[in-house]
């Protein structure tokens, strides 16, 4: 791969601009009157974590629940922190979202991936793929626990990259462009030997690379594919799960195929103002470099 000369692009004011919103939104939320951000009235672990685009779920898959832990009439405000690392990758995340009466969610977040390994090899020292995430999530209908039918959502993730540069060289079209995505999420009590059940799918449309990381559409065409997301935990009790994860990639760039991602999980939910995940993660190869597994950790509070 040669090594990459262009300059660096920085995010332009109009998508600055975009991801001053959703801190604007958490003001406002934080100025409501605190019966209404109250502690929230839904049970412990049916706000999930915080997934790496900033979404409500697990740790790689969004789900149909919306973040926090309001109910009706109750609005839930979550921040979280993400570091996953493989040794050759260092990926790290932060971001926040609201969620308003357990109907809609907005969420930002922000990634950026080390190239502990490849940047130094390419020349490029210190180098990282970053971009800035803007989410919303509209819950359809349907409860995790209170319902025949899962709780069924819909969402999108605005992607932009904060620099181009290696995207570009690498053969990616666009820096930017939207995810769709769709999520069923169930909670089915006793459903595993006696302890709680809880299963995810997603289903996305998405024209990304790496998740975004590597921008949008290549040479193997432009166009959005579908792919699916799936999440299974058991509840061991109230305040611990552990669960698996899976989600299905397809890239643009021939040059670098993308592989499934995987990971298993345990989730310690202690309060309404906490939650820890820490998993195994298995993403295959990425950008060249196969057999990357490690370790993630996300901590997300909330109130």
């Amino acid at each position: 791969m040669p090594s990459p000369s262009l300059p660096h692009r920085s995010i332009p004011p109009r998508s600055a601009s975009k991801i001053l919103a959703l801190p604007l939104l958490l003001a406002a939320a934080l100025a409501m009157p605190l019966d209404a951000r109250a502690e929230g009235s839904r049970q412990l672990a049916t706000g999930g974590a915080s997934q790496i685009e900033g979404s409500a779920g697990g740790g790689l898959v969004p789900w149909a629940v919306i973040a926090g832990y309001g109910a009706r009439e109750e609005i839930g405000v979550t921040a979280f922190a993400t570091r996953a690392n493989t040794g050759d990758y260092r990926l790290d995340v932060h971001g926040a979202a609201v969620g308003l009466f357990n109907r809609l969610e907005l969420s930002v977040a922000r990634q950026s991936l080390d190239l502990i390994t490849l940047g130094p090899a390419l020349g490029l020292p210190g180098a990282s793929l970053d971009q800035d995430i803007i989410g919303a999530k509209l819950r359809l209908g349907g409860d995790v626990l209170y319902s025949r039918w899962p709780q069924w959502a819909l969402g999108v993730q605005y992607k932009r990259q904060r620099s181009f540069t290696i995207p570009g060289v690498v053969g990616a079209r666009d820096d930017s462009d939207y995810d769709l995505y769709t999520s069923a999420t169930k909670v089915w009590l006793a459903g595993a030997g006696g302890y709680n059940l809880v299963g995810n799918a997603t289903l996305r449309w998405s024209r990304a690379n790496e998740t975004g990381l590597l921008g949008f559409g290549g040479d193997r065409g432009n166009g959005r594919q579908l792919t699916a997301e799936a999440s299974l935990a058991v509840l061991l009790e109230r305040h611990w799960a552990v669960g698996a994860e899976f989600r299905q990639k397809r890239g643009h760039l021939s040059a670098l195929p993308e592989d499934h991602w995987r990971n298993v999980f345990v989730g310690w939910f202690p309060n309404r103002h906490l939650s820890i995940v820490l998993a195994y993660v298995d993403l295959g190869t990425v950008a060249t470099l196969d057999s990357q597994t490690g370790w993630y950790l996300s901590l997300t509070g909330g109130f």
